[in-house]
């Protein structure tokens, strides 16, 4: 029978293995949750959609926006033709209300929000 002798420095060295695995696992995940980026349209969540039709409340979809948020305390969002996505930021999307937009952010999808790393004009 052959019985290991546990000395403190490979008991350290397994410590030091596990810590680095751990590591490497919060590692990747973390990166998986990295940066995207989004296309859709700024709108708000009041109305859900690009097209502003039925409670119109200005001339153009970025009034409607506008006005829906004055009128209504609504938030802007991104609605991608499928999903509405909350913005961290409600200050830059508003100079592109009612326009198709390219969103880069990190995505949370549990909540649906979008934080916002920057926002560009989609051509």
């Amino acid at each position: 029978m052959h019985l290991s002798v546990c000395t403190p420095s490979s008991v350290a060295e397994n410590v030091m293995r596990q810590l680095a695995f751990c590591l490497l696992v919060v590692s990747a995940l973390y990166a998986a949750q990295g940066s995207q980026t989004l296309t859709g349209v700024i709108t708000d969540d009041e109305c859900g959609r690009a097209n502003h039709s039925g409670m119109r409340m200005g001339s153009t979809d970025a009034e409607c926006t506008i006005a829906c948020i004055d009128a209504h305390g609504a938030v802007l969002v991104l609605y991608d033709g499928e999903n509405i996505y909350q913005l961290s930021d409600q200050q830059a999307p508003e100079r592109f209300a009612g326009q198709r937009v390219h969103v880069t952010g990190t995505v949370d999808s549990a909540t649906m929000t979008i934080h916002v790393d920057s926002i560009t004009a989609a051509e």
